[in-house]
């Protein structure tokens, strides 16, 4: 045993080694994630750095009006970005509003409803909507959805909402099938398999143990889901609305096929409207000055900013919620 040890013994010799070559793996390993780490940093900088550069011309010309005016006249050459603001956050606000208490059905049931025969089906099907292409949504959108939209839901809106007061504005005007709410609709049919699935993955991650004696002590399935399942994964939950709303905000083709692609701002949901992504889907081809293309690059960092805004405050939100269970 002491000869195993002695310094200058092959056993001791073969230690260094292996301590040698595993010490420079491990050198290796950690420049190679730092790198990975650092290319995605970079990537997201360059992006933002290039479209504020392509933007600059229009920002020097319009100045902050471009923020917040309503001209969009590419024959005099003036534009202004509010528009299409105003289009963006309002679909993916319908899109939240529509989305998340679907998304949050569809979570419960697979995992604390749903018989053991049905929960693979249904989590299948989910997957596969979350896979279909957007212009797929937009087309299916325009070609089936919009008719039912004019033809059966928003007269009925109409008719018996849009007397009321206060709300009765967001739902006045003529059933042309296309519009606000139906944009923010296909955004909540496409966003429902993004935030569904996380919620699906973060409750089935739920001790046992928690429900077992929830249950023991007399507790409904409502009051498990309700005061167990969804405060423990709280913070998952929240990231996972986050995403999809992040998805909605830069949503385009599925936008551009029922959104109307008007630069006008109606306070009702039935009117056409415009948002970023699809004003640039829709224009970036004809732009045939140097201001307007500037324009509309413009646009796309300013949805860059606006997402950005909304991630970071999410992740504030979540940062918070650790911090007040003491995580």
């Amino acid at each position: 045993m002491s000869e195993a040890l002695a310094p200058n013994s092959p056993q001791a010799r073969g230690a260094g080694r292996r301590r040698s070559t595993t010490a420079f793996g491990d050198r290796i390993f950690h420049w190679i994630v730092l790198v990975c780490g650092l290319f995605v940093l970079a990537a997201l900088l360059a992006a933002a750095l290039s479209m504020a550069w392509g933007g600059m011309l229009a920002f020097r010309t319009f100045g902050l009006g471009f923020v917040y005016g309503t001209e969009w006249d590419p024959v005099a050459g003036v534009f202004a970005a509010l528009v299409p603001i105003y289009g963006t956050l309002v679909t993916s606000a319908l899109a939240m509003l529509i989305g998340v208490p679907i998304s949050l059905g569809v979570a419960v049931f697979v995992t604390e409803v749903a018989p053991r025969w049905l929960r693979g089906p249904i989590g299948g099907a989910i997957e596969l909507l979350a896979g279909v292409p957007s212009i797929i949504y937009g087309m299916w959108g325009l070609f089936s959805f919009a008719p039912v939209m004019s033809d059966y839901v928003q007269p009925f809106l109409i008719d018996w909402l849009g007397p009321l007061p206060f709300i009765g504005a967001l739902f006045s005007g003529a059933p042309l099938g296309i519009g606000m709410l139906t944009s923010g609709t296909v955004l909540a049919i496409m966003i429902i398999p993004y935030i569904s699935s996380v919620m699906r993955d973060v409750f089935l991650v739920v001790p046992p143990q928690l429900k077992e004696s929830a249950y023991a002590l007399g507790s409904t399935r409502w009051e498990v889901v309700r005061d167990i399942v969804i405060p423990h994964t709280r913070t998952a939950v929240v990231g996972g609305i986050f995403l999809g709303l992040g998805r909605a905000l830069g949503e385009t083709m599925a936008v551009t096929f029922v959104l109307g692609n008007t630069h006008n701002i109606a306070i009702s949901l039935m009117e056409p409207g415009n948002s970023i992504a699809a004003a640039i889907a829709n224009e970036f081809t004809e732009a045939d000055t140097d201001v307007y293309l500037s324009s509309l690059i413009a646009l796309g960092f300013i949805l860059f900013v606006v997402t950005f805004i909304v991630l970071a405050a999410a992740k504030v939100m979540l940062l918070r919620i650790a911090r007040q269970r003491g995580e």
